[in-house]
């Protein structure tokens, strides 16, 4: 069961939108190392502007994701590729639906 979520905004340097892009993308893989971490999504919001949302069984699980390598690896590349601090808000999951668990990553 999904209970808490996590939903970060990120607002690219000009310049740097496709690096933000790929950055987002090959989170994927160190996520997958997660098992606490139910959902995640690396998303486009607009031409600079991206997010992440993810989703956990509990606040241990959510406090495990923020301590992960993730979480690491954004912030060492924050000043380099965003334009402001991530905007990080603790969310609660009021209802979720989710498939089989499969991994997928858009072309």
């Amino acid at each position: 069961m999904v209970s808490t979520a996590l939903f970060v905004r990120l607002e690219a340097k000009a310049g740097k939108e496709e690096e933000v892009a790929n950055f987002l993308k090959s989170g994927l893989a160190l996520v997958q190392q997660e098992p606490a971490t139910i959902a995640w999504f690396g998303i486009r919001l607009g031409p600079s502007t991206f997010g992440i949302f993810d989703a956990f069984p509990d606040e241990a699980g959510r406090q495990a994701h923020l301590s992960g390598k993730v979480a690491a690896a954004l912030m060492a590349k924050a000043g380099e590729l965003l334009s402001q601090p991530p905007s990080i808000e603790k969310v609660d999951v009021l209802a979720a639906k989710l498939a089989d668990g499969n991994a997928e990553k858009a072309a």
